[in-house]
């Protein structure tokens, strides 16, 4: 896998990968660390807190591991936040510590340059194994695919597979209901895609589907809330 992969840096100085094989990458162009920043913490644990003030720990879901930043920026939420945080990942395809070695999320912001370590020590525990990372922050990855995992009750879901373009299975309306039918009440599904698609598949499956402002160089994205 890490021979079609290559190191690229994003609009906003953040790297990502372009899978040459797939010709996708794996965050937006426009800046990888501003995305997730915008999708997944914004729209997606700090609209979750405000709806659910009281609630701990949090659980959530992450379909596509890839380069780590979403679980490293979400342990560094958890951290600051000191809200524990139960975080389930799958990856098929993990990246070799060549690739992984080199991503720079840890020097964007110098106000979180502390959590640095913490990136490298995602990619390199243990699959398939509950690990306690930090004091509020337990993760389990999965080498493994959606078809095949087996969820837990969650409360958040962050979707960030390959576009629908390139994996439309990932994207199909019976790979969507297996996340779904996992969310808690008052869960939160939230993705960059915006294709009428998959809202309008959303809301067959029982979510209540908003547009809202995408990240840089995007218009829209799609969160969707479990009532």
């Amino acid at each position: 896998m890490s021979d079609n992969l290559k190191i690229i840096t994003t609009e906003d100085g953040s790297h990502s990968l372009y899978n040459e094989e797939l010709k996708e990458t794996y965050h937006s162009f426009h800046g990888a660390f501003k995305e997730s920043i915008h999708v997944f913490m914004l729209y997606g644990l700090d609209s979750w807190v405000i709806n659910n003030p009281k609630k701990k720990p949090l659980r959530i879901f992450e379909v596509g591991f890839g380069t780590g930043l979403n679980a490293w920026l979400t342990l560094v939420w958890a951290e600051q936040n000191q809200i524990p945080v139960l975080y389930h990942s799958i990856e098929p395809f993990p990246l070799t510590e060549d690739i992984y070695s080199q991503l720079n999320y840890g020097d964007m912001d110098d106000a979180i340059f502390h959590y640095k370590p913490y990136l490298q020590r995602l990619h390199k525990a243990d699959w398939d194994k509950g690990i306690i990372m930090s004091e509020y922050f337990n993760m389990k990855k999965e080498k493994t695919t959606l078809e095949d995992v087996i969820l837990y009750p969650t409360d958040v879901v962050f979707y960030d597979a390959f576009a629908p373009s390139k994996q439309p299975e990932m994207w199909s309306k019976e790979a969507l209901s297996k996340v779904c039918e996992t969310l808690n009440p008052g869960g939160i599904f939230t993705t960059y895609c915006a294709t009428g698609q998959l809202r309008r598949d959303l809301k067959d499956l029982g979510l209540e589907v908003e547009n809202l402002p995408g990240p840089p160089g995007k218009k829209e994205m799609t969160r969707g809330w479990k009532r």
